[in-house]
């Protein structure tokens, strides 16, 4: 059965997500709205990695629980965003990592629901709950990075 690729790719992709949300958040620390939401957002990326590693093991799937950390270059990505925080760059950065984090949410949000499609066609009630619990999270990412783009750019844009 194909639901194990899914899964798979749906757990890699959250991971990728959450590390993304991370280096967003480290990186724009003076927009505390954009650091201290961002950080959460990516904490549920993190817990959907969990829950999918978890049932990754009924398809006999390894697949790893954790989500690294900001890694190594947080405290190098922090310097550099108070560095430049009074220059106009970091708006435009700050924009393209909000349009990154959104298109990589709306592939995310995707991936949930071919899950949710395929686990209710192969009558797999326990995954369907999974993609039923995470996929409105997903959803939620991507609207909170959607409303950003369109609080923060029209200042940035025209600054």
């Amino acid at each position: 059965m194909k639901l194990a690729l899914a899964v798979r790719e749906l757990h890699r992709a959250e991971k990728s997500l959450a590390r993304d949300l991370r280096k967003t958040a480290d990186r724009h620390q003076a927009e505390h709205e954009v650091h201290y939401v961002a950080r959460d957002l990516a904490e549920w990326s993190a817990d959907h990695v969990r829950e999918l590693a978890r049932h990754g093991r009924d398809f006999g799937l390894h697949l790893d629980e954790d989500v690294p950390g900001s890694g190594p270059l947080a405290p190098l990505r922090s310097a550099l965003a108070e560095l430049g925080a009074g220059r106009p760059e970091p708006g435009l950065i700050l924009l393209a990592d909000l349009r990154r984090l959104h298109r990589k949410a709306a592939g995310v949000s995707l991936d949930w629901e071919l899950l949710a499609q395929g686990a209710q066609a192969a009558k797999d009630q326990e995954l369907l709950e999974l993609a039923s619990r995470c996929h409105p999270r997903t959803l939620r990412q991507m609207k909170w990075t959607n409303a950003m783009l369109k609080i923060m750019s029209p200042q940035i844009l025209t600054s």
